[in-house]
């Protein structure tokens, strides 16, 4: 199977943005109820009684949507081969019914892996960002991807 993106083309420096898109009201709560039912992400009336002053996505789901944005911007035609995990999670400012967030991806490292000429490793920052550009959730994690070339 022949793909897009291969370890080779995760240099250092390279970006990419997905969006914008949105959650709306019924998506918020809808997924709480399933996944995370604290009062702020379910319940409009109480949640205008916590800090947040009104309904907000849970983290979880704002981490949901940025996966569905790196899928369907260059995941799914790359030849990731899976991840080790996250670094760091990291929710930065609430998000609220209709806020339009775009997804930034941006890679920070790239590392031939010394067991497997086959592949390597690429360490990204990804991030879903407000209409001001600000980061509303960061993630630094690591993804293995198969080498369009094997190492010599």
């Amino acid at each position: 199977m022949r793909f897009r993106y291969y370890w080779e083309d995760f240099t250092p420096g390279w970006t990419f943005e997905n969006g914008p898109r949105s959650l709306d009201r019924d998506q918020i709560v809808a997924f709480a109820r399933d996944w995370d039912p604290q009062r702020y992400h379910v319940d409009e009336q109480a949640a205008k009684e916590t800090p947040f002053g009104g309904l907000i996505a849970s983290g979880w789901q704002t981490c949901g949507l940025m996966m569905r944005m790196m899928c369907d911007g260059y995941l799914l035609d790359s030849a990731c081969i899976g991840s080790p995990g996250l670094d760091e999670v990291r929710w930065l400012k609430p998000v609220r019914p209709g806020d339009a967030l775009t997804y930034r991806a941006t890679v920070l490292e790239q590392t031939p892996s010394q067991k497997d000429p086959n592949r390597g490793s690429v360490t990204f920052r990804w991030e879903l960002v407000d209409r001001a550009g600000e980061p509303v959730v960061r993630i630094i994690g690591r993804q293995y991807y198969l080498r369009r070339e094997p190492a010599r």
